[in-house]
């Protein structure tokens, strides 16, 4: 028996088999999910974080590899297939993942070192069988052009496996440190891929836009990346610094060359176009950091951490699993009023928590605000997405009533 959504067609009922059919289905539903809840743990009842975990660091963690990285992950696995011809995970694998996932953000929130070892090899997991698969389909699918994006995912996986264990000596600069490190690996896995997608969603939407996709400047911002990362890790300042400050500025030019003024009036594009700004200014923020450069305000390690995590990889988050939501399942890309808001509401989000970390009066209360307009935005994602994202495609057929599907192709290289 099928459903009516309200004022709406029928629509199929819940399933769990089309829910474990592509990562971004469930994954979609608990990083978000965990990016509101972690939230209004870390504002309003910080004291049910249990040693070793201590509440900053505990934050940060959730932050990049219990939401950020989880919803890339999500996405990947799902943009392989497209790649590739081919799944790289469903059914039963995709479950146990989830599992593995949800063990780690429980095992956390125990407290004491056993859980605490628990929750990372689960997390390793979590993040090693991901990599492990996706390296799977590119290989099978000759996908040669995407063969780092394993190694990127295994990179956050073990930057995880650094940050947990510097964590546990409860060695806070090396805390922050390795944080840094793991976020790089985020943001040159976010620059991949929204490189590729952002002027193609663009040319797609925009009847006559025409967009170059520049592969050429987005290979260099790839090859600076790496190696900010590993002057990084080798404890080259100044080095990683010019690195960050290039792809950041690439960063600009490259949303210069995608006509910005074109898709003000698509949400859907101006979202992207937005996260992908501040993640460039992010990355020179971070860059100004490292020199001893911006003053006050650039000189605590929050404030270039908060422009990339919430005005770059999070407003990019919000667009993504609502556009690639709508075009997985078979439905119109519009956005309705509810979306808008969220959209609103993650954008007023990331102004007043840089708001909240000038030094005045009003910073505890900037805070409080800034993680109602968080659960605002994120609860009106689930509230919209979850119906959908449990259901089968709106272009489905019956089983009833369905032909036997031809035989695929062998994709092509």
């Amino acid at each position: 028996m099928h459903e009516r959504t309200a004022g709406g067609p029928p629509t199929s009922p819940p399933n769990l088999e089309v829910f474990l059919s592509l990562g971004f289905r469930p994954l979609y539903i608990l990083g978000c999910a965990w990016a509101l809840i972690s939230v209004a743990i870390w504002i309003f009842t910080p004291a049910l974080v249990p040693a070793p975990f201590f509440a900053v660091a505990w934050h940060a963690h959730e932050m990049l590899w219990g939401f950020i990285a989880t919803i890339a992950v999500g996405f990947l696995l799902t943009a392989s297939a497209t790649w590739t011809g081919f799944n790289p995970m469903k059914g039963l694998p995709l479950a146990l993942v989830c599992v593995l996932w949800i063990g780690a953000r429980l095992a956390y929130l125990t407290g004491g070192e056993p859980a605490f070892m628990t929750g990372l090899v689960l997390e390793s997991l979590f993040f090693g069988y991901s990599a492990l698969t996706l390296l799977n389909v590119m290989v099978k699918g000759r996908s040669r052009r995407n063969y780092g994006v394993p190694f990127l995912v295994l990179g956050l996986g073990l930057s995880n496996v650094l940050f947990l264990l510097a964590t546990l000596e409860g060695d806070y600069l090396r805390v922050i440190d390795r944080f840094n490190t793991g976020m790089l690996f985020m943001a040159v896995l976010t620059i991949l891929v929204a490189r590729r997608v952002i002027p193609f969603f663009a040319g797609r939407m925009v009847p006559g836009l025409d967009i170059p996709m520049l592969a050429g400047s987005g290979r260099g911002q790839l090859v600076l990346g790496c190696v900010a990362i590993l002057a990084g890790l080798a404890g080259f300042e100044r080095p990683m610094a010019a690195a960050l400050a290039v792809v950041g500025l690439i960063g600009l030019y490259q949303l210069w060359r995608w006509k910005p003024h074109a898709v003000l009036h698509k949400p859907m594009l101006w979202i992207l176009y937005l996260g992908y700004l501040g993640l460039s200014l992010g990355l020179l923020a971070a860059a100004a950091h490292l020199l001893g450069l911006g003053g006050s305000f650039l000189a605590r390690d929050a404030t270039h951490v908060h422009i990339v995590g919430m005005g770059g990889f999070a407003v990019l988050i919000i667009g993504m699993v609502t556009r690639t939501a709508l075009g997985h399942t078979g439905r119109p890309l519009a956005l309705d009023s509810l979306m808008l808001a969220s959209y609103v509401f993650m954008v007023l989000a990331v102004g007043l928590r840089l708001a909240a970390l000038l030094p005045s009066a009003f910073a505890g209360p900037l805070l409080h605000a800034t993680a109602t307009a968080w659960i605002i935005s994120l609860g009106l994602y689930l509230y919209r997405y979850v119906p959908i994202l449990i259901r089968p495609r709106a272009d489905a057929v019956p089983k009833s009533t369905a032909r036997p599907a031809p035989p695929r192709a062998t994709p092509q290289p």
